[in-house]
């Protein structure tokens, strides 16, 4: 950290939904800085604030009042052509339902991001290739998401969300449709991206043995940050590898 500006700077980010009488509040003035190769993990209940914080950082939605800013640009003067364009290139996103293409392989599947970015086929089907071995599919290629594992589909989403080397992977409860032990490999390999790659990892999670992968966790409450704590210890590889051997 050379003491610069923050990867990410949220200041007095608010965000009303609705009007009147029927408005509702769901952030109320979040102050947040994310330094570029930080992996934070977002907790907090249902309704605090927390998926429309993940929302607002992911350019998916704009705040009511307060300043995005990233890399020092301010997000709220982007166009919308700019903010979809920072989203492309800088952005990569999992989610809880992976979101594959089910009747397209696992390779088409992970160029669709470089398809929209105009790339030609050549570059696509390298990037791609480097992107699924990287989440330890290679080979795994031509199989569509119905021949995978769902531990094996939710790689295969991450490899098309870093498959255009984003700044940051915000992951939405990357883990929620897996059982224990895939959990436990999405988070390995999350942490690796994170560790070996440089990449910022935002991720949402209710799951404390999920969020115990990351450096940091901020805990939302109400539409604030009730708490910003560094994890002192993050579960890596290290502490995990020998739990996984001959299951």
């Amino acid at each position: 950290m050379n003491g610069g500006v923050p990867l990410i700077r949220l200041r007095g980010i608010t965000k009303v939904y609705g009007e009147g009488s029927t408005a509702f509040q769901a952030l109320k003035g979040v102050d947040l800085d994310i330094e570029a190769g930080d992996f934070v993990a977002i907790m907090g209940p249902s309704g605090s604030g927390k998926s429309t914080a993940m929302n607002t950082l992911g350019c998916l939605d704009t705040p009511t009042t307060g300043t995005y800013e990233f890399q020092g640009v301010p997000v709220q003067s982007l166009g919308r052509d700019q903010r979809a364009r920072l989203r492309r290139r800088y952005l990569g996103f999992v989610f809880q339902g992976f979101n594959l293409l089910a009747r397209t392989s696992a390779q088409e599947n992970v160029e669709l991001p470089l398809i929209y970015r105009g790339e030609p086929a050549a570059s696509r089907h390298a990037a791609a290739a480097r992107a699924l071995a990287s989440v330890g599919l290679a080979g795994w290629e031509h199989h569509t998401p119905a021949e995978l594992s769902g531990g094996q589909q939710q790689r295969v989403a991450i490899a098309r969300a870093i498959v255009t080397q984003p700044a940051v992977l915000l992951a939405d409860e990357p883990t929620g449709n897996l059982d224990s032990q895939r959990s436990q490999e999405i988070m390995e390999l999350l942490w690796h991206l994170n560790h070996d790659q440089g990449i910022t990892v935002l991720m949402v999670t209710h799951e404390p043995d999920m969020a115990a992968y990351a450096r940091r966790i901020v805990r939302f409450v109400d539409g604030v940050v009730e708490s910003d704590t560094r994890n002192p210890h993050p579960v890596g590889m290290h502490h995990s590898a020998f739990q996984t051997q001959g299951q």
